[in-house]
């Protein structure tokens, strides 16, 4: 599938091009002329993106209903949007990928760092999961699809288009195997570890490549401690921290599904006779222990996103307070504490702020250790800052 028919013109605004003509690649839906042409442009449709006065600036994907209505695609504006454009970039996005790890097992794109908005692929062995956030990449699904083909050739493709994001697009969600099958949790690896996902029906992709780094630094410190992780999901953190030499450990999670994937874990690295896997509620599980006086040498607390959209910010950022003065105050002294945010809404000296406000509040002191971000293959668009969302600390508590 590519865009045959002729292409559409958006035309900005008079002194609205200079952030796309540096290399930003979006365009808000008030930088535009949004006039009655460029709203009958069916969203995602691939479009020419000019200056006020018709100077070319690119190819992008386009939709008239949203606030980021243009998500620029190429320097050129008449770039032929096709199978062989999305095998390119694929092909570049895997260079990086197997340059940085010897297993493949890592997301393949993120999005707008590797030429592909609104775009994640994540690769599990012969497994590839995709998601499409935006109208634009919806309606290249098809090409992608013969691309990935064309470039890695996978076993199974799953779609798991079912993401908050494509609702603001006026896109319906669906999760369905489009080549392959599908048969329950996966195989997977990292840093030397097995583990298993569910790319159908976990959080998101049914891995979270993205604390890689953060897991390896928090288990080289586990040896010989007891350890409890809050929001285990499938045991990343939990089952490299017992493999790391802990004494025990202990995993919290709501889910008895992804508890499941993760003694699974557990077991397929020989370390199932330190793991505790509990269900539990994260906060109530932290209030009971830290009133019966339980300590631990290495606390984890690893939320999903407690601010998913601005109007949480509040209450969101008092919730990190909470989880860190109660995962410091279960902390022993000399342990070590490690605490994430995933909330793209709360930079990081917000977090910082309501961490050492947690500390504060546990009356506890240390020093930081190591401030970390998502591993190197969710790599940062030089335009997009805020899309840095993940944030993570790892303390030594006096």
């Amino acid at each position: 599938m590519s865009d045959i028919a002729p292409r559409p013109t958006i035309r900005l605004q008079p002194s609205r091009h200079k952030r796309v003509q540096h290399g930003h690649p979006w365009v808000y839906s008030n930088e535009i002329h949004m006039d009655n042409t460029a709203k009958a442009i069916p969203p995602g449709s691939v479009v020419r993106v000019v200056t006020h006065d018709g100077a070319p600036l690119g190819a992008a994907t386009f939709n008239p209903h949203t606030l980021i209505c243009t998500r620029m695609l190429a320097r050129d504006p008449e770039a032929q949007v096709d199978r062989g454009f999305l095998a390119e970039r694929l092909r570049r996005a895997l260079d990086l990928r197997e340059r940085l790890y010897g297993r493949p097992f890592y997301r393949l794109v993120h999005a707008e760092a590797d030429g592909l908005p609104a775009l994640v692929v994540d690769r599990f062995g012969d497994t590839v999961v995709v998601q499409a956030n935006s109208a634009g990449m919806d309606r290249l699904t098809p090409a992608l699809l013969e691309a990935l083909d064309e470039v890695l050739s996978p076993a199974a493709v799953v779609l798991r288009n079912d993401s908050p994001a494509r609702g603001l697009e006026g896109l319906g969600g669906e999760v369905r195997v489009a080549k392959g099958a599908l048969d329950g949790p996966i195989r997977l690896e990292e840093n030397g570890s097995i583990f298993f996902a569910d790319p159908g029906a976990g959080q998101k992709t049914g891995w979270f490549y993205d604390q890689r780094d953060n897991r390896a630094a928090i288990a080289a410190l586990a040896r010989g401690a007891r350890v409890i992780d809050f929001y285990s999901y499938n045991g990343g953190f939990a089952v490299q921290c017992a493999k790391g030499g802990a004494a025990s450990v202990v995993a919290v999670d709501r889910s008895e599904a992804a508890l499941a994937n993760g003694a699974r874990a557990a077991e397929a690295n020989g370390v199932a006779g330190l793991c505790e896997f509990r269900r539990a509620d994260a906060f109530e599980e932290l209030e009971r222990l830290a009133a019966a006086g339980e300590r631990f040498g290495v606390v984890i607390a690893d939320p999903p996103a407690f601010v998913k959209s601005k109007k949480d910010l509040h209450a969101g950022t008092r919730a990190y307070r909470k989880m860190t003065r109660l995962a410091a105050s279960i902390t022993a002294p000399g342990g070590f504490l490690l605490v994430a945010s995933c909330s793209h809404n709360v930079d990081v000296p917000l977090f910082a702020e309501q961490v050492s406000r947690g500390l504060g509040d546990a009356r506890r002191s240390g020093r930081i250790l190591r401030t970390g971000g998502a591993a190197p293959d969710h790599p940062v668009h030089p335009y997009l800052p805020e899309t840095a969302y993940l944030k993570a600390q790892v303390l030594q508590l006096d």
